[in-house]
């Protein structure tokens, strides 16, 4: 999730914490299905509301546990795919009730039906970045290019909701949403076209 660069500096934190977990008992895939619960949670029960600033802490915290549970499972050895499938399809999960609690938002209180809109393009463009990646991938090719990875999308949206509550700037939020709309389909396109390339390789 985290960027290549900050994984060192990030393991230094984590590893402690999760050898004392492997040590207690905590397997990886609680941790993921906790910290997805507290995600979800958090921005279902938040954002709708326009506790945005409170909201995006209770995520914050929650997605720390996206950091733990590769890690306790480096320690516990049961590391494997099905570790990974689950914590992709999790993402997806929590990747969806943030966007989704942002367009029930501007559904009922926030009433603006065109954020609202683009609140649920950016759950949907963020599905079909990742699910372009995993069929490259089952195809044999790959699709890691793209300027909006989930990393940068979930950053992106969480720093400047939380900002524009603590703030009470509501444009941060606007602008979080319609910057990740077109970043989003900027990926989606670079990977269309990376895919295409390497099946029109393959063919020739």
């Amino acid at each position: 999730m985290l960027g290549i660069h900050a994984r060192p500096q990030i393991n230094r934190v984590t590893e402690p914490v999760a050898r004392r977990l492997a040590a207690m008992g905590v397997t990886p895939d609680a941790l993921t299905v906790v910290g997805t619960l507290g995600v979800a949670g958090g921005a279902l029960a938040f954002y709708p509301r326009g506790k945005f600033f409170v909201g995006t802490l209770v995520i914050t915290a929650f997605v720390f546990s996206d950091l733990l549970d590769g890690a306790v499972a480096r320690v516990r050895g049961s590391s494997g795919q099905w570790g990974a499938f689950l914590d992709s399809t999790m993402d997806r999960v929590g990747d969806g009730a943030v966007f989704g609690a942002l367009a029930l938002w501007y559904a009922g209180d926030g009433n603006d039906i065109t954020l609202c809109a683009v609140a649920l393009y950016d759950l949907v463009a963020g599905v079909v970045t990742s699910y372009a990646k995993a069929r490259a991938e089952s195809l044999g090719m790959t699709a890691n290019v793209g300027i909006a990875e989930r990393s940068e999308r979930l950053i992106t949206i969480l720093v400047l909701t939380g900002l524009s509550g603590l703030f009470d700037a509501p444009v941060l939020r606007a602008i979080g949403l319609w910057g990740l709309a077109v970043a989003t389909t900027i990926t989606v396109g670079q990977r269309i076209v990376e895919v295409h390339r390497q099946a029109k390789a393959a063919t020739t």
